[in-house]
């Protein structure tokens, strides 16, 4: 059983889009998956249907109020995913946590008693070093997955990343990073492919093969209510959350075959 978060202080660069996306594609291979949502925003909770503010029991109430992780989670048949929902009352967390013993492996604690009947745990965190991040981050035995969009700043915002955990590493040794993803990918401009290349420069053996491609589908589909493998099953970035959940379980499982090439040119 594997346990991962997404992570990143900077919005918008793909932190949700691969919990769901990559959560999907690791189901559609047989994998158990539970999608942790632990961000107030609540986006990766709205976008596998449901109404973020309808969640009588969610995250918010697994860590303050006592409520079991099990009876918190939702089943979607229909994606072979489950999801543990979020709420814009998780933000009061902050606070409500405070002045509880061991705040920062509340998440890790919670997650124990479902944690035997999954594969796959992804969390997906909010864009900040918040104390529901850091718990995140403690929960999460296996590693961060930390998605970096093919724009202009990417680097810096890097290095700002990976200097934070490093901080939070000497108070929790277990915090690693699994990866860096690229994402957000548009082979037509010559930027994304410089920023490529300085952030494998800089994370040498630390970026996954895999890279997502800018897409409209993959943009549409949270308003459906579904992940990209539903959605449009034939594009480019369903086929490239495929092969990234096809990365993962053969460095998970110890194989080293090499992975199907695709064109990551193109934004359909």
């Amino acid at each position: 059983m594997k346990i991962y978060a997404m992570i990143n202080q900077k919005g918008g660069v793909g932190k949700t889009t691969t919990a769901i996306n990559l959560g999907a594609a690791l189901a559609a291979q047989g994998k158990k998956v539970l999608v942790v949502d632990i961000d107030p925003q609540a986006n990766a909770t709205s976008s596998l249907g449901f109404s973020k503010y309808e969640i009588n029991q969610g995250v918010y109430q697994v860590m303050i109020g006592g409520v079991k992780a099990s009876q918190a989670v939702q089943t979607l048949p229909e994606f072979s995913l489950s999801i543990l929902p979020s709420s814009p009352e998780l933000s009061g967390a902050e606070i409500e946590l405070i002045d509880v013993d061991q705040r920062e492996t509340v998440l890790k604690e919670a997650l124990e008693e479902v944690s035997q009947s999954y594969d796959y745990i992804l969390i997906d965190c909010p864009p900040s070093l918040s104390l529901l991040t850091i718990n995140a981050l403690v929960a999460a035995k296996d590693g961060v997955i930390i998605p970096v969009q093919c724009e202009y700043l990417a680097l810096e915002g890097l290095g700002q990343l990976i200097s934070t955990i490093a901080r939070v590493q000497k108070s929790f040794p277990g915090v690693q990073i699994r990866g860096v993803l690229l994402t957000m990918y548009d082979g037509r401009t010559r930027l994304a492919g410089d920023v490529v290349n300085e952030v494998r420069k800089y994370c040498p053996d630390k970026v996954f093969e895999v890279i997502i491609p800018r897409s409209v589908r993959l943009a549409e589909a949270p308003s459906y209510g579904q992940p990209i493998n539903v959605y449009s099953r034939e594009s480019n970035a369903a086929k490239a959350y495929e092969m990234l959940a096809d990365e993962i379980i053969k460095q998970d499982t110890g194989q080293t075959e090499s992975l199907k090439e695709i064109n990551y040119g193109r934004t359909a």
